[in-house]
């Protein structure tokens, strides 16, 4: 028996939008899923039943996904829900004739999930909203390509004997039914974003055994930079340095690992090097009190003084450091009544006389520990291709024999990216809830993930997964998907979370009220809003509705949000991607863009953004009058869901003219949208949280604050 679309949503609208296409393009067709029309009372859907066919019996039959139970016979409901009443006692057995009319007029029959929510409370498993006066109706394509190569399910080749050395496939996932929820998304808006159609990617396709690889030799590259500071330069790593290294790389990266970077021109990363040398002699901390200020002055000038002597400096560098230091000592020595800024002053002109001397005597060991971290990074990429590629040769998947599917030049609405290399059998991965904790185990290596985020994973799946319909790899792609970003960003405290951060929700509400957004340019499926999104990682985040890295993500037409991660260099290759799609599209195109407003000096991006012809608005959100999400929003405490902005938010309004006209930002519009801005999230994550708590601000958000200096 072969199933059709086990466990999918109701299919999107048949619709396209309108734009002023050329009669050679033709109007982009709307992407809809790949789910047959219903042909069972809206009862049975809901209930978790869809109507399949057997070849082998060549007849229809029905199977509920909740369950896992087939009948021949088309299933009878009365007052029965099977999730709260799976043994149906409290069911009242009907005739098959007020089955056909159970969806018309059922008044008796118990309130569905999406009713029994609260206003403004979204449920996971409540049906698509479709906005049918935006889509005028057109024949319609998928919204997704088959992917080659990928076989759909069916009980033959299941029944069929397991080969020999291959795992068995684990039991199908039941996916749950989740009650009431405080949800940060809305996974109901429909995107308005249009591409060209595109073939399937050529990643490996993911499995637990090399992701678990890849966080091992992560792991030792850590430790690799860690030791490479402390002996060469004797400081600790800058904090987030490591992980704005690898966003950094990625950007210029060609090489095939979706993590490591391995193909970098050039070798030596400006990111990187910057950040050790903004620590040498000594990192420079935030300063808060008088005492704190004179004893960093102090350190500062004792740890120049020492550098310069145990390195070959030249004579006249000796001479003008020494000189600085003694000064500084001096003055340390008679002045005890300076303040607090009179010793952040001094520092800043020692830092001004010593800091070129010092950086020329240590620039030769810092493009050393760089050079060393990239080989050895791309080591790693080169034994981890090798461990995949045999996994997948053992599981007779063939990497080069890979058919191109055949991509017809015509514009459709995004859809997630797919895999041309078929997925391998997964092992098993475990899966028990501790309280609201949703704990997934893998060979001991155990991940953990907040029951709601789990459930709305299981719902992104639900909507963009072509190639798991009976979720059988579901368990395994999240194990997957979790230690990635955990293996990114770290596992120390709070680490990677000022990387992640995310609008608060309501200005993710008024952003699509107001100017149509539907679309995150860099999300993850962990931390988007809406179920399009660009996100790092397209060889596991596709299965959960990434379109892929937002650099090789080319829409036409839509309305964009785009909060990237705060690294000069991708914040400057983002700029760049904006204005040549600008540039090159007629359609309406908007890029509504959240960088922090980094002004000594200003980045980069921002003084390309201020100088650019499709800027049609410009604004700044003041510092502490503002919030993000936090970047562990899928495992922190609800209390720690929101924090303070430390650094005001420049916010830029790109659109090309067709753009400008369709979603203007006209001051009515942003009245309305700053007002979301004063709507304190945390208020609404949890309300009885003290302000002292809710207020506080950690080391790693400040980390974010003056571009890695750890000096603001």
């Amino acid at each position: 028996m072969t199933s059709e679309n086990h466990g999918t949503v109701k299919g999107e609208p048949s619709g396209v939008m309108s734009p002023t296409g050329s009669s050679s393009q033709g109007p982009p067709l709307v992407a809809s899923t790949s789910k047959p029309t219903q042909e069972l009372p809206d009862e049975l859907v809901q209930a978790g039943w869809s109507k399949c066919w057997s070849k082998r019996e060549n007849r229809p039959y029905y199977f509920n996904r909740f369950t896992n139970q087939s009948l021949w016979e088309m299933p009878v409901l009365g007052q029965h829900d099977v999730i709260s009443d799976p043994l149906g006692l409290n069911a009242a057995p009907v005739s098959a004739d007020g089955v056909a009319e159970a969806g018309v007029g059922n008044g008796q029959r118990k309130r569905r999930l999406s009713e029994e929510a609260a206003p403004g409370t979204l449920n996971s498993f409540k049906k698509p909203k479709v906005d049918i006066s935006a889509m005028p109706s057109t024949p319609t394509v998928p919204i997704s390509p088959s992917t080659p190569g990928a076989k759909p399910w069916s009980s033959t080749s299941d029944e069929g004997q397991q080969k020999q050395g291959q795992p068995a496939a684990p039991a199908p996932y039941r996916p749950s039914v989740v009650g009431h929820l405080k949800l940060y998304w809305d996974l109901d808006i429909q995107t308005n974003a249009v591409i060209k159609e595109r073939a399937p990617a050529d990643y490996l396709p993911p499995h637990p055994e090399i992701e678990l690889q890849r966080a091992q030799l992560m792991t030792k590259l850590r430790q690799h930079y860690h030791e490479l500071c402390s002996q060469r330069e004797g400081i600790e790593p800058p904090r987030e340095s490591f992980n704005r290294w690898l966003l950094e790389r990625k950007v210029v990266d060609k090489g095939v690992d979706p993590l490591l970077p391995s193909e970098c021109d050039p070798v030596i990363s400006p990111s990187m090097f910057r950040e050790i040398m903004n620590d040498i002699p000594i990192r420079l901390s935030r300063i808060k009190y008088k005492e704190e200020a004179r004893r960093l002055l102090f350190k500062y000038a004792e740890a120049a003084k020492k550098m310069i002597e145990s390195r070959n400096a030249t004579p006249e560098s000796r001479k003008l450091v020494k000189w600085n230091v003694e000064d500084t000592m001096s003055w340390l020595r008679r002045d005890h009544s300076a303040s607090k800024e009179d010793y952040m002053d001094r520092l800043e002109h020692l830092r001004k006389e010593c800091g070129p001397h010092v950086t020329a005597v240590a620039k030769d060991s810092v493009e050393g520990i760089c050079t060393k971290i990239y080989h050895i990074s791309a080591e790693y990429v080169r034994r981890i291709r090798q461990i995949h590629l045999t996994l997948l040769r053992d599981c007779n998947i063939s990497v080069d024999g890979a058919e191109n599917a055949e991509v017809q030049d015509r514009l459709v609405y995004c859809y997630p990216l797919r895999l041309g290399i078929t997925a391998p059998a997964q092992p098993r991965v475990e899966l028990h809830f501790e309280n609201d904790i949703a704990c997934l185990r893998y060979k001991g290596e155990m991940v953990k993930v907040n029951r709601g985020y789990f459930s709305k994973l299981e719902l992104l799946y639900r909507y963009s997964c072509i190639d798991d319909q009976r979720f059988e790899k579901f368990l395994s792609r999240v194990w997957c998907l979790i230690k990635r970003y955990q293996v990114m960003f770290g596992s120390g405290l709070n680490e990677g979370t000022g990387l992640q951060g995310a609008l608060p929700v309501p200005v993710f509400e008024a952003l699509h009220r107001l100017f149509g957004v539907s679309f995150e340019c860099f999300a993850s499926p962990l931390n988007s809003y809406f179920k399009q999104f660009c996100s790092a990682f397209p060889d596991i985040d596709g299965f959960f509705g990434s379109r892929g890295p937002f650099l090789s993500f080319s829409p036409v037409s839509g309305s964009f949000e785009a909060n990237p991660p705060f690294c000069e260099e991708l914040m400057d290759a983002m700029v760049t991607h904006f204005e040549t799609l600008l540039d090159h599209s007629t359609e309406p195109l908007s890029f509504i863009v959240f960088v922090p407003d980094w002004r000594d000096p200003p980045t980069p991006a921002l003084t390309r953004m201020e100088a650019s012809r499709f800027r049609r608005h410009h604004m700044i959100v003041p510092a502490f009058e503002h919030e993000y999400r936090s970047g562990s929003q899928h495992i922190c405490k609800r209390e720690e869901m929101y924090y303070k902005a430390v650094h005001g938010t420049a916010v830029f309004f790109l659109q090309n003219t067709a753009g400008f006209n369709k979603w203007e930002p006209t001051p009515d519009r942003l009245q309305e949208f700053l007002a979301a801005y004063r709507v304190s999230g945390r208020s609404l994550a949890s309300p009885g949280a003290s302000s002292s708590k809710r207020d506080c601000v950690t080391e790693a958000q400040l980390s974010i604050c003056a571009k890695g200096t750890h000096w603001c």
